[in-house]
């Protein structure tokens, strides 16, 4: 029988916008699995002895609700359908262990439910004004993340790699742009010479600056953490896309688009420790992976922050 001390719980509610994201993910009936949550939430709240300390928050396809556990300690009930792309989060979170990212508390295979250490909501490595300082931060993380080898059992960037590139000549006639298509084959050729080697570290494969928390306030487990893995058992080099698009309106007001790209990326390399050869191919194959997703959604062209991307690397 649950116990009924954190009955206040009562009268949750998903937030419109969330409920109204999607019709389906990666399979998942979404309309279902939203009718399903509130009773999931509570589920939750009760086996786990939670009750409920603020309003919600919300990424694309997974729904955080502030908690306290019954020690009161604050924690982070986090609910997400279970999919491929989310059923390894926490096998990374687990091997990781809290090094440079946040704890796994408790895990419900079944429902893909997680409580996690509580981190600061409101203030994201976004944040942080200085674009380098951010980047200096985000590579600390990274680096930390890539120095454990990857469990059995994950997604691998060998597999990944060679669907990309059975993809490819498919993808190119939706190209309208001879320049676009030329650049495409590039980055195949950069990912086909790369594939005998694909790395078997834990790459958190979505680390961007809106991926980086702070701790709470009187935390001992350093100022910022990462968040919302997708682990993939590769090379660091492909991990280091997010952090040289993000925030890109920085990028363009900087007025050099190509030196500022070059800078991101020569701080991330060295302070992670990486090849630099190695990392330009592995982030043309990142750029690569992107334009084949935009193509199976209809686009016809390459965005203009990849191309940039792309012509920083290759001119260095």
């Amino acid at each position: 029988m649950h116990d009924r001390t954190f009955e206040h719980h009562r009268g949750f509610t998903v937030p419109a916008a969330f409920a109204a994201a999607h019709s389906t993910v990666d399979g998942v009936d979404w309309q279902a699995w939203i009718a399903a949550l509130p009773e999931l939430a509570t589920d939750f709240l009760d086996r786990w002895r939670l009750r409920l300390d603020g309003p919600p928050a919300h990424g694309q396809v997974s729904l955080v609700l502030p908690v306290v556990r019954a020690d009161g300690t604050p924690a982070a009930l986090k609910l997400q359908p279970v999919t491929e792309e989310h059923a390894t989060e926490p096998v990374g979170l687990r091997v990781w262990n809290g090094n440079g990212v946040v704890r796994l508390l408790d895990h419900d295979v079944e429902s893909g439910t997680m409580l996690l250490e509580r981190l600061d909501a409101a203030r994201s490595l976004s944040s942080v004004a200085d674009d380098m300082a951010a980047t200096q931060i985000l590579a600390e993380l990274l680096a930390r993340l890539v120095a454990v080898p990857a469990p059995a059992g994950l997604r691998t960037l060998a597999d990944i790699a060679a669907a990309m590139l059975d993809e490819v000549p498919r993808a190119l006639p939706a190209l309208a742009d001879p320049a676009d298509r030329a650049l495409l084959r590039t980055w195949a050729s950069a990912v086909r010479e790369l594939l005998p080697e694909p790395g078997d570290r834990l790459l958190h494969w979505d680390l961007h600056f809106d991926n980086v928390l702070a701790t709470l306030p009187g935390s001992d487990r350093g100022p910022w953490l990462a968040i919302d893995p997708k682990p993939l058992a590769g090379d660091p080099g492909f991990d280091l896309w997010p952090a040289l698009d993000n925030r890109w309106d920085d990028v363009v007001a900087s007025g050099n688009v190509a030196a500022a790209v070059r800078r991101r990326f020569d701080l991330l390399t060295e302070v992670v420790g990486i090849d630099r050869e190695r990392a330009v191919g592995w982030t043309l194959g990142r750029l690569l992976q992107n334009a084949l997703w935009d193509v199976e959604d209809g686009e016809t062209a390459l965005p203009p922050a990849q191309v940039a991307i792309a012509e920083a690397l290759l001119a260095r």
